[in-house]
Formats: C-alpha cells, structure tokens, sequence
C-alpha cells in the first residue's frame, strides 16, 4: 500500500546527522545538480538567496522570480546559472505570466522551492479581496506550482519544498471565515493560518503527484538573524509572541535559538535534495531532518507554542487538507487536476 502523512503517519525524525547549526553548504555536499532547473521564489534575498546560491553552486540552473527586479539584480549580483524574472505572488496575473513564460522555454522543473512570504503585517487586501498573508503565503503558492505542473510532471522526479513556519502553531485555517470578513482582524492569526495552509497544501499535493514522480514538503527553517521578514513587526508584537521582555529587551533563550543565515537556508536545501526522502513526502521538516508530531493543546499561550518545536497535527490532518484543496480552487478558479 502507498504510504501517505494523513494525520502524522510519517512524522519521525530520520536521525539525518545534521542539526540547527547546520549549513545549507554543509546539507548539500557531495550532491551534483548539473543540468538540474530550480526555481526559488524570493530568492534575491535572506534565505531565499543563500538557497540560491548554496544550489546554483551545486550546479543547478536557477530561475528567481521578484517583485523588485532592481532590488534582485543587486542582490543577486555575480552568481552563476541564474535567471532574473518578474513576478508578485499577491498579483495573480503576474504568477500566470511568469509561468507561461517558463513553459514556452520547454524546459522541465526539477525543484520548486516556495521561500517567499509575508510576516506579521496589518491588514491588507489584494485585488480579489484576499487577505494579504494568506493571499501570498498559500494562494499564490497553490497558483504557481498549478501552472507549473506540466514542467513538474516532465522532470521525471521533482521535488515541491514549500517553506512554511512554526507560525502555523498559531492557528489551524479558518474554513469559516479565511479573509477575516466576519472576524477582528489578527496578525498572528492571519500568518499562522497562512502557513498551516502550506503545510496542509505540501501534504496533499505529495499524495496526489507522487505517482508522477512529484514530492512535495513543508518546513520550518528556524527563527533567523539578519532577514527582513518582520520588518512590519512592531515591539509589542514580539512582547506579545515572548520574544522581548517588557523593558524590549530580547530575552536570552530567544537570542541563543536564532540561526543565522546560511543555517536557515539548510532545511529548505536539505528537504529539496537529500537523498534520505527519495520515497518520502508530505512531511513537514525542520533542522534538516523530519519534524516530531505534536498534538493542540489549548491551555498552551501563543507565546509558547512558538518556542515548540514540531508541527501540529490540525496541519496534517486527511480531511481539511482536501477540503483545503477543493475550497483554493473554487475562491481563486483555478482547476488544478494532478493527472
């Protein structure tokens, strides 16, 4: 029988030898990925780009798509084997163009790593009336890898990393209400909502694609120094999730968690090429290897549940996951049939 991760049935750590300290460049040694196409979405900055840079080094073609080509171009500067394009995942018509134009090229996709997201902002809508979060973090991640399925498909062997949070510990989705039309708006909520959607999209899409050869994974890569993510983030807001004591100084088990950089871009790296899930998938992953299962506990505060490690089952769960699947398709009217 295919074995699936419904419920949690495949979340045991591997005993992968790598750990939180852990470096992409250090996850990915001895493995070639010449004549390998990637594409890694905010790949032009924090993670995303040492995720870049860690596979193009490796010898992948890499494609970034960005909102801020300038910006990219910049960042991006010198590196080898990598394509600049334009594209805003809270914009639905530029994920259209971005992969129409990957298609026409004719070539296959072998890895897809979606790395970009929004953290923590205010309440914004896009042009569908999308709230902002869930809009870029999961609908827009649903609608490239839809269009993209052909380039997945001919890869004879791909893998779908989408890089989700320990956020998703702040709220399973909403089924009621996902857009905050009906309910106060909450940053956390909205965010962890956002990427308990990924989890749950990483899942189903593994169960549906993987007779085609197409894996997909979810993943926390770690509370990271130097990146810009929370940059809407104000100081209660950091109080309120426990990170800063009440003077706004970072409490010190915080500081001694945080990964720097190129140990935040080792999941995504490891998860995207490790031999040791070649017939794994649907599994959430964190410090390059497979996550423990935990189940909700609701007398657990917020500020807690995100100094956990682990992925919560509400985001692995069979039923909400297809039902997840079935309702991105009826808000956003994209048909995506994995055949």
């Amino acid at each position: 029988m295919e074995k699936n991760n419904y419920q949690g049935a495949l979340q045991h750590p591997l005993g992968s030898g790598f750990s939180a300290t852990s470096t992409a460049t250090e996850v990915i040694k001895g493995i070639d990925l010449t004549g390998k196409i990637a594409i890694v979405t905010g790949g032009n900055a924090g993670i995303g780009l040492e995720t870049t840079k860690v596979l193009a080094a490796a010898g992948a073609t890499l494609i970034v798509p960005a909102r801020d080509i300038e910006k990219a171009r910049k960042n991006l500067g010198a590196i080898p084997n990598v394509e600049l394009e334009t594209m805003d995942l809270a914009r639905p018509e530029t994920i259209d163009a971005f992969a129409e134009k990957f298609l026409s090229s004719g070539r296959p996709l072998h890895l897809l790593i979606n790395n970009a997201g929004i953290m923590w902002v205010p309440l914004q809508r896009d042009s569908r009336g999308f709230e902002s979060q869930l809009s870029t973090n999961y609908f827009g991640q649903f609608q490239l890898v839809a269009r993209l399925w052909p380039a997945l498909k001919n890869a004879n062997g791909a893998r779908v990393v989408n890089v989700s949070s320990l956020g998703h510990h702040m709220a399973p989705f909403n089924f009621d209400d996902p857009n905050f039309e009906h309910r106060e708006y909450q940053t956390l909520l909205g965010y962890g909502q956002s990427k308990t959607a990924s989890n749950l999209f990483a899942l189903e899409l593994d169960n549906r694609a993987k007779a085609h050869q197409v894996r997909a994974y979810s993943l926390h890569p770690g509370s990271i120094a130097g990146t810009e993510l929370a940059r809407d983030a104000n100081m209660e807001l950091f109080k309120q999730m426990g990170f800063f004591d009440e003077s706004g100084n970072i409490r010190p088990e915080i500081l001694a968690s945080l990964k720097n950089i190129p140990q935040g871009a080792a999941t995504s790296v490891w998860a995207a090429t490790s031999p040791l899930l070649n017939n794994i998938g649907g599994v959430y992953c964190e410090d390059a290897d497979i996550a423990e299962l935990l189940s909700e506990d609701p007398a657990i505060q917020t500020s807690t549940k995100l100094h956990q490690s682990g992925v919560m089952d509400y985001s692995l769960d069979k039923s909400s996951a297809k039902k997840l699947w079935d309702l991105t398709e009826e808000m956003t009217g994209i048909e995506f049939n994995v055949n």
